[in-house]
């Protein structure tokens, strides 16, 4: 191909006419057969100016180029001549500057600028700015480069400290939910890979005495270390396979290995053992010698769905949970005990809208007397009408309610509802001894309550007596009360409203410190009962330890010196009936009378023509 000539040729010889569409970009790489000449207007211009130019035709072939334009390609200007302005810049690569490309020389735009990255026949690689405008003579445009290499690096090395910690010089927060979101993204596993994705969230046992203790500067060395430590078992885990698991500081003391294309749960326990045992061996810092472990939540699961907010939800439940099992040790995520934890909060909160709904009643738990079976007070127990997961019973939500505060109104619609209903029950059968309504009452209600003023106030509302309710508390917040607690229940128990200890047995179990307190009644836990069930073996019916017995008569027998009554919990059979009723116990409670019911079932049980010593029949039967 010939060169260009040395004189500026006439504008004339620059017309050609307009190709067609599928002329011009049918074939964009195809060589021009004709000699492209310089239009003279801009020879002197190309000559001064220091930034890259070439001036291109309508058909997106160089006609003319300056040294600056020839140097970033290595090459003499004269072979530039004629060569395919978008294959010199690589546009064609890129669909976006590509079409923007083909509507300047279509005339159709006026601007076009995109940065593009060439190679230089030494090897090196350069960045350049690539701008292109019309140069409004015979559809010609301009392109001009810009070497922006050094600006570049500049923003390589800054975007190298944002998306790295300085202590450790790992990934930071920042880069690490980059990569996890690009590897979630569907066409990062569809082609190829395993379509699974893994993650270890780990988290330094104790390193906050380490900085509290030795200060900051040991803490960072430590991290350092500990950093270092990761990255070689990382390093180790990607041995043989395509890529190394990503680590990565997340904050304080917690790192993460991320491991793309998993092969399973197996290769993540063997990462996360290797971590442990990296992390145990003893650290050595200018002669001081440190020993710290770590707990790490270890999730693997399916690509295809999972969101980044998701997979780390459940890591850091995870590392809650190998946290709360003791520390120092991996734990992986359990689907189902995160469903019970998911459950657990959303009771937490919706407890507190679920008062105002009114999604609570109470059922009734007979107590009988054990000498002549009759029905003598109810335990009122509270139940949870969830719209979603059905009747609840305490146990699971009581501890929650006891945890956000909400037992003080939860206790308080009790305690009205129970003592409504006992008075109801006394009106409807006036001719019938009145029952006495237990109550159950947490500590809480007494320290962040009123609790005297709540009852004062219920009892004048319904009309109901003081000594027909009895308040139950457990052994261990009565016995260990003092202060304003213990104020509160003689202040009660002057008020002539009863005091039980609930659960007998499993706590202090200390009968002197009773005589202090105002208890009126004593409930046996049911583990006390539970020993008194005959066991059967090969020979039949093997009478009990008799241990079990004597020390359920000694305390009967110790609470009736101190003036107290006893009520059994869980009575299941006759012969557990029986035998308490032997040693003195007074009251009974448990299936064998009745499971707890409605209002309307214990006013059935309220009717003279029933005898009472039947109430288990009446209602639900024996279980």
């Amino acid at each position: 191909m010939s060169g260009t000539s040395e004189g500026p040729a006439p504008a004339a010889d620059l017309e050609r006419s307009a190709v067609t569409e599928s002329d011009t970009y049918a074939s964009p790489r195809t060589e021009p057969q004709a000699t492209r000449t310089e239009p003279p207007a801009y020879h002197s211009v190309f000559r001064a100016a220091p930034l890259a130019m070439a001036v291109v035709d309508r058909e997106g072939l160089v006609v003319g180029a300056n040294d600056g334009f020839g140097a970033l390609f290595g090459t003499a200007t004269d072979a530039l001549t004629g060569r395919i302005a978008a294959d010199l810049v690589d546009l064609a690569s890129d669909a976006r500057n590509w079409h923007a490309y083909r509507e300047m020389l279509r005339g159709r735009e006026a601007l076009m600028r995109c940065t593009r990255r060439l190679k230089h026949p030494d090897g090196q690689s350069v960045w350049v700015q690539v701008t292109v405008t019309p140069l409004g003579q015979d559809g010609c445009l301009l392109m001009s480069l810009s070497d922006i290499s050094a600006h570049r690096e500049l923003q390589g090395r800054l975007r190298h400290l944002e998306m790295h910690d300085p202590v450790t010089r790992l990934p930071n927060r920042t880069l690490f939910f980059e990569r996890l979101t690009a590897a979630l993204e569907a066409e990062s596993y569809a082609e190829s890979g395993t379509g699974r994705i893994g993650l270890c969230y780990l988290d330094l046992d104790g390193f906050k005495a380490v900085n509290d203790t030795l200060g900051h500067r040991v803490g960072d060395r430590l991290l350092a270390a500990v950093a270092e430590r990761l990255t070689r078992c990382a390093d180790e885990a990607g041995y043989a396979r395509a890529s190394a698991p990503l680590v990565a500081r997340l904050g304080g003391d917690e790192f993460a290995l991320l491991v793309e294309d998993s092969t399973g749960t197996d290769q993540l326990a063997e990462l996360a053992e290797s971590v442990l045992e990296a992390i145990q061996a003893p650290f050595d810092l200018d002669g001081r010698r440190l020993s710290v472990s770590a707990s790490i939540g270890v999730v693997e699961r399916r690509a295809v769905g999972t969101t980044p907010t998701a997979l780390m939800q459940a890591a850091d439940t995870t590392l809650y949970w190998a946290k709360a099992d003791g520390k120092a040790r991996w734990t992986l995520f359990d689907p189902e005990r995160n469903a019970h934890r998911m459950t657990r909060q959303a009771l937490a909160s919706t407890l507190r809208p679920a008062i105002e709904r009114g999604e609570f009643v109470l059922e009734y738990q007979p107590l009988v007397g054990m000498e002549d079976g009759r029905l003598n007070g109810v335990e009122a127990l509270v139940r949870w009408n969830h719209p979603q997961f059905g009747v609840l019973t305490p146990n699971r939500f009581i501890g929650l309610a006891e945890e956000d505060g909400s037992i003080v109104p939860l206790g308080r619609w009790v305690l009205v509802t129970a003592c409504r209903q006992a008075r109801q029950w006394q009106l409807d059968h006036p001719d019938e001894p009145p029952l006495f309504v237990s109550v159950n009452v947490a500590v809480r209600q007494v320290w962040d309550s009123d609790l005297v003023a709540d009852v004062a106030e219920t009892l004048a509302e319904t009309g109901l007596a003081p000594h027909l309710l009895q308040l139950e508390l457990t052994e261990s917040a009565v016995m260990g009360s003092a202060g304003r607690p213990l104020q509160a229940l003689q202040a009660l128990s002057d008020m002539g409203v009863r005091i039980a200890i609930d659960d007998f047995g499993t706590g202090y179990s200390n009968l002197a410190y009773l005589s202090r307190l105002p208890v009126s009644v004593l409930k046996l836990d049911g583990s006390f009962v539970r020993g008194f069930q005959y066991e059967s073996d090969k020979d039949g019916a093997v009478p009990p330890n008799p241990a079990d017995e004597v020390v359920v008569e000694a305390m009967i027998q110790l609470a009736h010196r101190l003036g107290l009554t006893v009520t059994a919990e869980c009575v299941e059979t006759s012969a557990q009936a029986t035998r308490l009723r032997r040693i003195g116990c007074d009251t009974g409670q448990g299936w064998l009378y009745s499971r707890p019911v409605s209002p309307d079932r214990i006013s059935e049980l309220l009717v003279p023509a029933e005898p009472a010593a039947h109430v288990g029949d009446q209602v639900v039967g024996n279980p």
